[in-house]
C-alpha cells in the first residue's frame, strides 16, 4: 500500500535538516569511523577463516605483507620476481618468500636453492612432492602440507602412498622408491638417525648427486617449515582447518 503525500505534511520541510544531520555525521571525525565500523571488520571480510590476534589479514602470518615502496632497490627486485607469474611460487607473497622478503638476501638464495631442487635437480613430480609431504609430515606443518598435498594430488602421487605418510603407516606395500623417501624422512627428522639399509637402498635408487640433492630438497622444505611455524603462517586462501592429525 502507498502512503499519501498528505499523511506526512511536513516531510518536505524536513529534508533539508534530515540531509544536514546525515552530512555531518559522515563528516565528523569519530562518527563517520562508528558507522563504518558498524558494517565492516577488522578482518578481511573476504576470509572464511578467524586468524590469531597476532597474525596479519593481508598475509596470513606474523608480519605485515611487505610492500613495495617500502623496500629498498634489491627488495624490490625480488618483490617484481616473486610476483611476475612467470615465477614458480605456489602462493607469492603468503608464504615463505613472502616472510622471506624482509631479508631480501635471504629471499634471493632461497629461492634459487629452491627452484633448483624442485625443477632442475631431476625429480619426477611424484617424486618431489612426495619428499615434500614427507617432510612437512614430520615437521607437523599444516600449511606446507596443506599446499603440496594438493600438488601431489595433481602430480599423479598413488593416494594410498599419500594415505601412508599422512597417517604414518607402515610402508611394507609401497613400491621401492617410495618407501624407501618415506623411511628416509622419517629417520632423518623424527628418528635423528639413517640406518645403513636405508641410505644403502636410496644411494642404490638415486646415485650420489641425486641422493644429496633429494635429502637437500627435504632439507630445505624442514628450513621452511621452521619458519613458516616460528612466524604462525596460515594459508587464509584455504582455512586453518588442520588437514594433519597431530602429533
Amino acid at each position: 500500500m502507498f502512503l499519501k503525500a498528505r499523511a506526512f505534511p511536513n516531510f518536505a520541510a524536513a529534508l533539508p535538516r534530515l540531509a544536514a544531520v546525515i552530512l555531518i555525521a559522515l563528516t565528523v571525525p569519530g562518527v563517520a569511523q562508528q558507522m563504518s565500523s558498524a558494517t565492516t571488520t577488522p578482518k578481511d571480510h573476504t576470509m572464511a577463516v578467524t586468524l590469531p590476534e597476532d597474525v596479519y589479514t593481508d598475509s596470513g602470518f606474523r608480519l605485515p605483507l611487505p610492500k613495495r615502496e617500502q623496500l629498498d632497490a634489491e627488495g624490490q627486485r625480488m618483490y617484481d620476481m616473486i610476483l611476475n607469474p612467470k615465477t614458480r611460487t605456489l602462493v607469492g607473497l603468503r608464504g615463505p618468500l613472502g616472510i622471506q622478503l624482509y631479508s631480501p638476501r635471504v629471499a634471493e638464495l632461497e629461492h634459487e636453492l629452491n627452484d633448483y631442487l624442485r625443477y632442475q635437480a631431476g625429480f619426477s613430480g611424484p617424486v618431489r612432492e612426495l619428499a615434500i609431504i614427507v617432510t612437512a609430515r614430520e615437521m607437523n606443518s599444516q600449511f606446507e602440507w596443506g599446499i603440496h598435498e594438493r600438488m601431489a594430488r595433481k602430480e599423479g602421487l598413488d593416494l594410498r602412498t599419500i594415505d601412508v605418510v599422512k597417517f604414518r603407516k607402515s610402508t611394507v606395500d609401497l613400491p621401492e622408491k617410495e618407501a624407501v623417501i618415506i623411511e628416509l624422512g622419517r629417520q632423518m627428522f623424527r628418528e635423528k638417525k639413517v640406518t645403513s639399509e636405508t641410505y644403502s637402498h636410496a644411494l642404490k635408487i638415486f646415485g650420489q648427486r641425486g641422493l644429496v640433492d633429494l635429502v637437500s630438497l627435504m632439507g630445505n622444505y624442514s628450513s621452511k617449515a621452521s619458519l613458516l611455524t616460528t612466524f604462525n603462517a596460515i594459508d587464509i586462501d584455504n582455512g586453518p582447518n588442520p588437514a594433519l592429525p597431530m602429533p
